[in-house]
């Protein structure tokens, strides 16, 4: 597949987002839909990636680096956008993917059919990507003659009763001999009603030059456009059972797959259980045979072989969990490291920390590690025991086989093997209580 290039348009302003960020930049699993465009196209190995962008779109522009950048300076039509780019791609005489930035779901293996399709005769200059929607609404059609070559592009305004009953229906997606690149899109006019540049004139423009066009078929499903914010999660519904589907086919357990949410970037090792309602944000990396409990929340963490997680737990960026760690229920982990077989079961804070091996953390322990201006860190040698609820003020750092007593509050280092208590004195008024309600009851007559 040498000796490609793509070119992605991407100058929408995305007006039916109702947002203030361009509408590629709308992320599907955590990553902008365009991001997930040129990863696909990457696969390709291309010579060239260039993204034509709307003037002021420095956040798109930032995103696709280092992908070159052409401004197409007013909207004035797909064939306009394209224009653009023929800077580019001057002398270039590859194939040239015509792409769009608001699809996210388009396949690898659908554009190396595109190109195959293309090399496949001597004169084909353009090879359509066609899909068979069940509803084609007010899609463009696409019509062919007896010998299944591409004839014409035709909009649905502008389409006789028998053209509408095709099936086969534009998805805009092309892929040009760079070769007849240029003089294709030079030769496109604006004489329609809304005085644009349409790419889809080409395939007319290319036939009538004694050339040919085909096409190939793709699935309605990796075709989504996405134009507004339901378009937006149906895109992710699909990416989300694609990721489900990879999951279980490469060896990991979901028992309930349509209530887990991956990252685009989720890894999971061989033999992982997965339960229901388990979200994962971005960087995630989970060893083998690792089960995660219902309900847990999961971001920028790293997870060691048959390490338990949850239920109800949160991993922050930063967690690195090593093997045989287990972190229970309404546990949160941010930027710390639990080492090899510790225990944090319920109810616990651990912030900016260190977990030795084999430490075991009591229910309702905090690292309290921000004074309302930095952050401090807690440092918990291996074996150590850290009672029910007790603050750890950092800087501290609590050593080997060292015990803290339930319900302390420690801001000084304690040496290895102690232990420490840090309590008020127990005072008890035999009798108090029963006077006080008595009290309370012949005040209340």
């Amino acid at each position: 597949m040498s000796s490609i290039a793509a070119v992605v348009l991407a100058a929408g302003a995305g007006t039916r987002m109702k947002s203030a960020k361009a509408k590629v930049m709308h992320e599907v699993g955590g990553r902008p839909m365009i991001s997930h465009l040129l990863a696909t196209v990457g696969g390709l190995d291309p010579a060239k990636i260039v993204v034509v962008t709307a003037p002021g779109m420095e956040a798109v522009q930032k995103e696709v680096a280092p992908a070159e950048i052409a401004i197409q300076q007013e909207a004035l039509g797909t064939g306009h956008a394209v224009a653009a780019a023929l800077g580019s791609l001057k002398g270039f005489t590859g194939d040239v993917l015509i792409l769009y930035g608001d699809t996210p779901l388009i396949e690898a293996a659908t554009l190396h059919k595109m190109i195959e399709k293309r090399r496949a005769e001597k004169d084909c200059a353009v090879v359509v990507l066609g899909f068979e929607p069940d509803d084609p609404a007010e899609y463009g059609r696409l019509v062919t003659d007896a010998s299944g070559n591409l004839t014409a592009i035709v909009e649905f305004a502008d389409a006789s009763a028998e053209e509408r009953a095709v099936g086969l229906c534009n998805s805009g997606v092309m892929a040009i001999d760079g070769a007849h690149l240029a003089h294709l899109i030079e030769a496109v006019d604006n004489k329609n009603a809304k005085g644009e540049y349409y790419l889809t004139d080409i395939v007319g423009i290319a036939i009538g030059n004694g050339l040919t066009c085909a096409y190939v078929k793709g699935e309605e499903e990796e075709l989504l456009g996405v134009n507004n914010r339901a378009q937006l999660a149906e895109a992710e519904a699909i990416a989300q059972k694609r990721w489900r589907a990879a999951a279980m086919a490469d060896g990991a357990t979901l028992i309930d797959p349509d209530t887990v949410w991956f990252s685009h970037d989720t890894k999971l090792g061989r033999d992982v259980v997965i339960e229901p309602g388990v979200f994962f944000g971005p960087r995630v990396t989970v060893g083998d045979n690792v089960r995660i409990k219902a309900y847990s929340h999961l971001e920028g963490t790293t997870i060691g072989e048959a390490a338990q997680i949850g239920p109800f737990a949160r991993l922050r960026p930063g967690a690195e969990i090593a093997k045989d760690v287990k972190i229970g229920n309404f546990v949160e982990v941010k930027k710390s490291q639990i080492e090899m077989g510790a225990k944090v079961s319920h109810l616990s804070y651990i912030g900016d920390a260190r977990i030795g091996a084999e430490a075991n953390i009591g229910a309702g322990t905090i690292t309290c590690n921000y004074d309302g201006f930095d952050k401090f860190k807690t440092d918990i040698g291996a074996g150590a025991f850290i009672g029910s609820n007790t603050a750890l003020v950092a800087p501290v750092k609590i050593g080997d086989g060292a015990i803290v007593g339930a319900g302390s509050t420690i801001s000084k280092d304690v040496a290895a093997d102690a232990l420490v208590i840090e309590r008020a004195e127990e005072k008890q008024k035999p009798g108090w209580a029963k006077r006080f309600r008595d009290l309370k009851a012949k005040l209340a007559k």
